[in-house]
């Protein structure tokens, strides 16, 4: 398939802070994936909470399961726009690598022990991840991704006027353009996460009985999907209908965005790629009429997923469990591990809480939950 104008070419790439030749057999996006696939980071993401905490069940999304889902969402629409599907791929694997251990409580956790020393944000965690804390490779720090899979990650959420310490301190290093939008690559990985994490939640408040198909009927797009579905087959058990009307989320979804996003690109006319970074408003989107019901899902997932009181336990739980962990750790960090103990130094407690910060969001739910143990109980072993 022939790229757009619009779309990010290789040639035209801004490269990686540490040169490397570039590869006869794989694109620099190619490289990128294939960096973030074999991270460990991105191996730990199987173990990480989604919305449920991992032991809850195996049939629930954990961030690994969730970012596979992004990337096939991303990869499909991004062929659609004629976009590099290799970048935008890359992006979605890599968006939520710098989540801790339980999700949004984990999140929320960290945040509340970092804020003395800047705050917690886990899309500042995620460059940390893929610029200093893989440590892989004999040359340099990090998985030395190229300028356009960095500059997607950080402007996950559009451009920064007021970035996290470490985005701003990286920056300076490496000037990721922050006032301006990401390119289309990364605008579509960033929707196709919350087109993944709409339907998916969906899926899962319903197999873990949150809420039911009656409950959902009244839905914009969600309620018209479950009709369809049913008049597939009348007879159909709910099982089977569960999916097949979350694929039909789907599709209605990505339709509208495709459709809109092609509407704004034509009135645009963006002849490259930077063209799409400094327009005044995202150039891939959805309708005016899909963003409400996107807004009515969210809105649905909130009251009865999300702050449900099922899962309000198992979040109270996590954050605390979190909070403590940090608190254990940082108040005598000889207790932390050889090589993550001589980082933490002696007598700085900014340092110390980075380093003990860094390993916190690196753990999985259930290293979370065992290191958590080791420390708080003498029959444990250390």
């Amino acid at each position: 398939m022939e790229l757009a104008p619009y779309a990010v070419h290789a040639a035209a790439s801004r490269g990686r802070l540490h040169h490397e030749p570039d590869s006869s057999s794989r694109s620099p996006w190619q490289r990128d994936r294939d960096r973030v696939i074999h991270s460990s980071a991105f191996r730990k993401l199987q173990y990480k909470t989604q919305v449920f905490v991992n032991h809850v069940g195996d049939f629930y999304r954990t961030r690994l399961t969730h970012s596979l889902e992004v990337a096939q969402i991303a990869r499909s629409i991004a062929r659609s726009l004629r976009l590099d599907e290799d970048l935008t791929e890359a992006l979605a694997l890599a968006h939520d690598l710098g989540h801790p251990p339980f999700g949004h409580a984990g999140e929320d956790a960290l945040n509340a022990r970092m804020k003395p020393y800047g705050g917690f944000d886990h899309n500042a965690q995620t460059l940390r991840v893929v610029t200093r804390l893989e440590a892989r490779y004999a040359a340099f720090d990090g998985l030395n991704l190229t300028w356009e899979t960095l500059e997607g990650l950080v402007k996950h959420n559009g451009p920064l006027a007021r970035p996290p310490a470490y985005i701003a301190a990286y920056n300076a290093r490496q000037d990721l353009m922050l006032g301006t939008y990401a390119s289309a690559e990364a605008q579509v990985a960033a929707l196709s996460d919350d087109i993944a994490y709409h339907s998916h939640d969906l899926d899962d408040g319903m197999r873990f009985g949150l809420f039911g198909f009656d409950e959902i009927a009244h839905l914009p797009v969600v309620g018209a999907a479950l009709a369809e579905a049913r008049r597939a087959s009348l007879d159909m058990p709910p099982q089977r209908l569960r999916p097949e009307t979350i694929r039909r989320v789907i599709h209605e979804l990505v339709s509208d965005l495709v459709d809109e996003t092609r509407r704004r690109l034509a009135a645009l006319d963006p002849g490259d790629a930077d063209r799409i970074r400094r327009a005044r408003k995202p150039v891939v989107g959805f309708s005016a009429r899909m963003a409400e019901a996107n807004h009515a899902i969210k809105e649905f997932l909130r009251a009865r997923m999300y702050a449900h009181w099922r899962v309000n336990r198992m979040t109270a739980k996590a954050r605390r469990m979190t909070e403590e962990l940090f608190g254990l750790l940082h108040a005598d960090p000889s207790t932390l591990p050889d090589g993550w103990r001589a980082q933490a130094g002696e007598g700085q407690p900014a340092q110390a809480a980075a380093v003990v910060c860094d390993y916190v969001a690196g753990m999985t739910d259930r290293f979370a939950q065992e290191e958590y143990r080791r420390l708080t109980d003498l029959s444990e072993p250390g």
